[in-house]
């Protein structure tokens, strides 16, 4: 019963879509029809012409702005701390633009390890990176971090257990939680076509100035550079939005020789001189200044590429967060690709469309892994959390100009055409073609593939499951579609196997 129950809520990934609709005969037979119709619903796609790369990258920030428990443009603001010490003491173009990219990425590897957190802590991620984000290196800020924060909904037992094993092993699961975020977050800013400087940066983001940092106790100037100012303006930014001004100013003096390199603390200490520094911190326009002031901004075109690129990669973000939905969306942009193909979509709009399905979950970073690896069923209010990824996803992307169509496409395919789906209860005539093949493709790889409540389904018994809901949830020229790339053998990556804990 549990796992027919958890099948039925489905999902996370899913949605409540089951219901007991058989396929019409009428509605197959409209496909040829209705394919005549495609290419005059489907208009050329927006182009990004005169969209920077600080904009696009900063905006997507803001996904790793949730998944780490921030405020929502935390970055942002680290990036508007960072380059004001950096032309502090005297960098070069160059330098400053890798500086620029570290502060605005500096959390990318952030998703790869909360699903550790949760299994190692009995916890909920978002709560445990915002909170620790504040905490320093003492034994007793440490202790009361760990007790604070540690199986506070489990049982007596459990609790215990996660509590001893933390005691006991605390430097080996700190190295490891560490290394997988730097490691990971590295990768993918080299994927993103950013130098080594940045990569760098980005790895050595927990690295300390007294050799006490991590994952490879790195000590004072053999640090790369981008990576100590990181440090510096992040607990700048999470201090002063929690506790103002005199509190970040404080805990920079304060871990000035142990976390902090001391030059660029008295660097700090003559850019916190400047009134219109913080005003313009606090306030809304902060993002368009540090758009503004990007070294280098005429340097990188964001053609189609490149912007396949940045989707692939966030994409790789997503799934990353959790065990279960490793090259989730990957795959559904596979199957989308081969349905839009399928169906007479133009190129254009095909290669459009696969982004948005890459994108089509980024909101996801900001729901606990430990509602999105529950093993049993849903209670209301993680079913309201993860619902709300939905709209996570369209605030994101929707903060991107070219991808204003892609943020409502994409974040709309919870919607089901009784108008039963989330988040905005949208009907048939309101939900577009696009984002019904999403709709489409996101089903069948949910199903297909493992879930901590149950093992993978079969083909077979996946396409039995959506047979039943067409009409009511999905549409039945995409669910067409989506039967002539399965029965073809499409060039679609294979739902993943077993599932092995993040190490």
């Amino acid at each position: 019963m549990l796992l027919a129950s958890r099948r039925i809520q489905d999902l996370s990934s899913a949605g409540r879509w089951v219901a007991q609709v058989p396929v019409r005969a009428a509605d197959i037979h409209r496909m040829d029809r209705l394919r005549l119709f495609i290419a005059d619903q489907t208009a050329a796609p927006p182009a990004a012409t005169g969209m920077k790369l600080s904009e696009l990258i900063g905006s997507l920030s803001q996904a790793l702005d949730i998944t780490e428990g921030q405020p929502r443009g935390h970055c942002v603001r680290v990036c508007w701390i960072g380059m004001h010490i950096g032309r502090q003491i005297g960098l070069d173009e160059a330098t400053l633009r890798d500086l620029y990219y570290t502060l605005l990425l500096k959390d990318l590897g952030c998703s790869s390890n909360a699903a550790r957190i949760c299994e190692l802590y009995l916890t909920d991620d978002l709560s445990f990176k915002r909170d620790f984000k504040a905490v320093g290196d003492s034994l007793p800020q440490m202790l009361r971090f760990v007790f604070s924060h540690t199986g506070l909904n489990a049982g007596l037992a459990d609790r215990l257990r996660a509590v001893l094993n933390i005691m006991r092993n605390g430097p080996q699961i700190a190295d490891e939680l560490i290394q997988t975020r730097c490691t990971r977050g590295a990768d993918i800013a080299r994927q993103l076509r950013f130098s080594d400087g940045v990569a760098r940066g980005i790895a050595s983001l927990d690295e300390h100035w007294n050799g006490q940092g991590r994952p490879e106790h790195l000590a004072a100037e053999a640090i790369p550079l981008c990576s100590r100012i990181a440090l510096l303006s992040q607990v700048i930014d999470v201090f002063h939005t929690t506790a103002g001004v005199g509190a970040a100013v404080q805990e920079a003096r304060e871990r000035a020789g142990t976390w902090f390199d001391p030059q660029l603390v008295r660097a700090f200490e003559r850019v916190a001189l400047m009134p219109k520094f913080w005003l313009t911190l606090g306030s809304p326009e902060v993002e368009q200044a540090v758009f503004a002031m990007e070294p280098g901004a005429d340097e990188v075109v964001l053609d189609d590429d490149y912007l396949d690129d940045i989707a692939t990669a966030f994409g790789q973000v997503v799934d990353t967060k959790s065990p279960f939905t490793s090259g989730h969306s990957a795959r559904v942009a596979d199957y989308v690709d081969a349905m839009a193909r399928q169906l007479g979509l133009p190129s254009a709009r095909r290669r459009w469309l696969r982004r948005g399905a890459l994108l089509h979950d980024v909101g996801k970073l900001g729901v606990s892994n430990a509602v999105l690896d529950k093993p049993g069923k849903l209670d209301r209010d993680e079913w309201a959390a993860v619902q709300q990824h939905a709209q996570f996803t369209e605030q994101i992307l929707s903060r991107i100009g070219a991808f204003a169509e892609l943020a409502r496409v994409a974040a709309a395919h919870h919607e089901r055409l009784d108008g039963g789906g989330y988040p905005r209860g949208l009907k048939a005539d309101q939900i577009p073609l696009e984002t019904r093949i999403i709709t489409t493709a996101d089903i069948f790889d949910a199903l297909s593939a493992e879930r901590p409540y149950r093992p993978a389904l079969p083909i077979e018994t996946t396409l039995a499951m959506m047979t039943r809901n067409v009409g009511t949830a999905l549409d039945p020229l995409c669910f067409e579609a989506l039967k002539q790339v399965v029965q073809n053998g499409a060039a679609v990556g294979a739902p993943p196997g077993p599932r092995t804990p993040v190490p």
